[in-house]
């Protein structure tokens, strides 16, 4: 007979299957003794099965299985039979294994938390004995929705034509964006490679190659501050098209996101709606908006200003949000409590008005001295309020302003239960500016990168460079947002050398800059490049957001912390004084006199 370790895999017998014999290999789940009768519940990547040991039929056998602790990897043999108290909740609960035969593969240490679906381990325990926590299932199926997501864009793409293609891990460093992780070249001493935050300049020059359609589902590495949806290295699924429109663009990838929602969540998303940013920061103050709600802005300069309430009257702007339908569950303490809320660092207001519309028609303000009652039923029906509903104001600077409100927004809608889980709404958000001015450095920052074409209608103005039209130039660029996540973004790219000169030059690169930085690019520009434009959606992200999840970490494998350190394998690590010298670096040891 050939030596086996398994014949059937943990989760696939059924009741069709009685009688049969077989072999099983896994990890032991539970294990209850009752004397005559052991039973274990045998666990592998595909489910659980419960395995019996009965002493009548052999002692020594049911001896030895009283004896295996959580974590034992064994192997049994034995028969199919039908359980007599079923199990509805399993997939294999009308079945259980009379074991003939047991072999402990691996004993196993008592884990440091429990391996259940609800377990008893902090965060950083977790993430230290991580190949522990990814047999739990909601790890490894968070694991393995990453996998089909991964497949089926590889399928979607394949049939749209695109051909999948890997551009290099070790680049050179360049000085827009966030910061890049660098690494030092043992050959080239003194000198360095950078790790790719984007193949953004590979992907370009992949066009000019004539490559037509590009994608990759790519690493890319970004050293900067963490939090719960971003990490130091992190995964894209990275596109480039020639020959294309914006508009083209987005509906190859609008259909993208269908097949994936459908194929994977068999939800049927409608057609994408598309507002501008400028429209969104009106409107929400946000450009990745949550559409799952309301709340729109309501601009109130011209309502609230010129009563004599200075607070108002000197505010470059006024501007509130509705809540529907709290006024009569919001006590005072609530609404205190909400007022210091929004006076947090994190949030930055000076103070919150709010004008409560109670069910019986009173009002209750917080600026009663300074506007009637009349004032306010005005100013209720002009802005649509309900009986019932409260008016959260803010003012301040127009900028600072919207934000502020945007997190009020976000958080009301989060205290009165809006954003429904498994309710998905996407959108685009189109015609950003194409340049930032930046008061500290005296300067332009790119919006999305500095590859990023201005719209037709504003390459004229751009090429002639006076400061205060580049304030207005919009970009062909886009964003992807469901649910309040930005998911992708792109633009159509500049192909045309003298053009990306000339945003190198509003940059604030030198003409020896750029061409150090960018030469390669600016030269490919000179031999046939075609129109192009492209998008990358963030890997990680999507999975989190297509689950409803906020943090992407229990999507990867072997995520770092908040700090950037991997805790299973303790790094960053130092390295030895003997490699600090190869690579031509000072010594960094702790304690080092140098």
């Amino acid at each position: 007979m050939i030596e086996m370790y398994r014949s059937k895999n943990c989760g696939e017998l059924r009741i069709s299957d009685v009688e049969q014999e077989v072999v099983l290999s896994g990890w032991v789940q539970s294990n209850r003794d009752f004397g005559g009768m052991t039973f274990i519940d045998l666990r592998d990547r595909y489910g659980i099965t419960q395995v019996v040991f009965n002493s009548d039929d052999n002692e020594k056998l049911s001896e030895g299985a009283r004896k295996l602790g959580r974590e034992f990897v064994i192997k049994i043999s034995g028969t199919v039979r039908e359980r007599s108290n079923k199990n509805p909740n399993r997939p294999t609960g009308e079945v259980e294994i009379e074991v003939k035969e047991m072999e402990i593969l691996n004993a196993s240490k008592v884990p440091p938390f429990t391996i259940e679906n609800e377990t008893d381990g902090g965060e950083d325990l977790r993430m230290k004995y991580r190949y522990l926590d990814i047999r739990r299932n909601p790890l490894k199926e968070k694991l393995m929705f990453r996998s089909k997501l991964a497949i089926e864009t590889r399928k979607y793409l394949d049939n749209q034509g695109f051909i999948e293609i890997e551009t290099p891990v070790l680049i050179k460093s360049t000085p827009e964006g966030a910061r890049d992780f660098v690494v030092p070249s043992r050959m080239n001493p003194g000198q360095f490679y950078a790790l790719p935050q984007s193949p953004q300049t590979f992907k370009q020059i992949l066009m000019v190659a004539g490559m037509d359609k590009y994608f990759q589902i790519v690493k890319c590495f970004r050293d900067e501050d963490l939090r719960a949806d971003r990490q130091p290295e992190f995964t894209q699924i990275d596109c480039e098209m020639a020959f294309v429109t914006q508009e083209d663009i987005l509906n190859t990838f609008e259909d993208l996101t269908k097949e994936l929602f459908k194929g994977l969540k068999g939800i049927d998303l409608p057609d994408f709606p598309r507002i501008t940013y400028d429209e969104a920061m009106k409107k929400y103050g946000s450009d990745k908006p949550d559409l799952r709600f309301g709340m729109e802005f309501i601009e109130l300069n011209e309502d609230m200003q010129g009563n004599g309430f200075g607070v108002f009257d000197n505010a470059e702007f006024v501007v509130g949000i509705i809540a529907e339908g709290i006024a009569g569950s919001y006590s005072n303490k609530q609404m205190k409590e909400l007022t210091e809320w929004v006076q947090r660092p994190q949030i930055g207001s000076k103070g919150l008005v709010y004008v409560k519309y109670n069910e019986d028609g009173s009002i209750k303000s917080t600026i009663g001295k300074f506007y009637s009652d009349n004032d306010l039923n005005t100013l209720k029906e002009k802005i649509g309020a309900q009986n019932g509903d409260v008016l959260f104001i803010l003012c301040g600077e127009t900028e600072k302003t919207r934000k502020q409100l945007n997190e009020l927004r976000l958080e009301m809608a989060r205290r009165m239960g809006l954003m429904t889980k498994g309710d998905f709404k996407p959108l685009w958000v189109v015609d950003f500016p194409l340049l930032e001015w930046d008061e500290e450095s005296n300067r332009f920052h790119a919006m999305h990168h500095p590859f990023t074409s201005p719209k037709k209608q504003d390459q004229e103005k751009m090429m002639k460079g006076e400061h205060e039209t580049m304030k207005g130039l919009k970009a062909d660029a886009y964003d992807l947002v469901i649910n309040g996540s930005e998911i992708g973004g792109g633009s159509i790219r500049i192909h045309d050398r003298e053009l990306q000169s000339k945003n190198f030059d509003l940059l604030g690169f030198s003409k020896e800059e750029a061409e150090e930085q960018f030469g390669f690019l600016l030269g490919a520009f000179e031999y046939g490049a075609p129109p192009h434009g492209g998008i990358a959606f963030g890997f990680d992200r999507l999975c989190a957001v297509m689950n409803g999840e906020s943090s992407i970490r229990d999507f990867i494998a072997f995520p770092k912390n908040n700090q950037g350190r991997d805790m299973m394998i303790d790094c960053p690590a130092t390295i030895s004084e003997e490699q600090q010298n190869e690579l031509s670096l000072k010594s960094t040891f702790v304690g080092s006199n140098e």
